[in-house]
Order: C-alpha cells, then structure tokens, then sequence
C-alpha cells in the first residue's frame, strides 16, 4: 500500500509538469480563474490527497491529450485538499462550483466566460470532455 502511494506521489508529481496546482501559486484560485477568463478553458481538477485514484486516472488521462488541450484552449488546474488554502477552499464550497468536502474526487469544466459548464465526481474520458466543448 505504501509503495503504491509513492507511485501515486511520483505519477502526480510529473504529471504537473504540464499542468497547474493551487498549492505551487502564490495567488488565490479565484485570482487564477480569474486571469483565465475570456482567453482559456478550465478543468479544475479536485481530489482529496495526492493519491486518490480518480484523480491520478484523470491527470494521466489528459496528459496523454495535451494536443486536443491545446486545440481547445484548455488548461487543467488541480487543487488538492490538504493543500488548499482556506480561503480558496471556502471560495470553492460558496460558489457555483459547490464543493463537497467529503468527496474523494470532483471536476468542473469552466468556459471562457469564467462560468461552470459541467460537473463531474468520476473522471471523465477526454473524448467525452472535448465533444462537450466543441458541441
């Protein structure tokens, strides 16, 4: 068990590589969704340790895909709990996007207009995500 959260630990860390954290930020996730607004896509990725397997499946998922992100102006931006700021964690469960704490695993796809599109609490198969954009 403990070698497999090591792996989980060593996936995350390569995968960000190409994709955003919270917890590596200096500003606040509204302030980065902020920026986002009007110019890019999110996929804001929620999970609640590093090593939670929807998340891991999620990231790995999309990181296979990073020309249908790039074709779709679509960035992935992962928060994960422990590391979550309070304030960005009270801005995630008092907003549209309506956080539950007590999920393993969330999603919201954010379009350019800066509002949520679509929810989700199991991952979801990158085709099925770009046909909801390009739709």
């Amino acid at each position: 068990m403990r070698y497999r959260g090591l792996l989980a630990i060593l996936f995350l860390l390569i995968s960000l590589n190409d994709m955003e954290s919270v917890a590596n930020q200096k500003k606040s996730l509204k302030a980065i969704l902020d920026e986002k607004k009007d110019h890019r896509r999110v996929l804001l990725l929620y999970g609640r340790d590093v090593a939670q397997r929807y998340l891991i499946d999620q990231q790995q998922q999309l990181h296979e895909q990073q020309a249908g992100r790039d074709e779709r102006d679509l960035d992935v931006v992962v928060v994960i709990n422990s590391l979550l700021p309070e304030p960005d964690r009270w801005f995630l469960m008092h907003s549209d996007f309506k956080l539950v704490p007590a999920e393993d695993f969330m999603g919201w796809l954010i379009g350019k207009d800066g509002g949520v599109k679509h929810r989700f609490t199991e991952p979801i198969a990158p085709a099925d995500l770009f046909g909801r954009i390009d739709a």
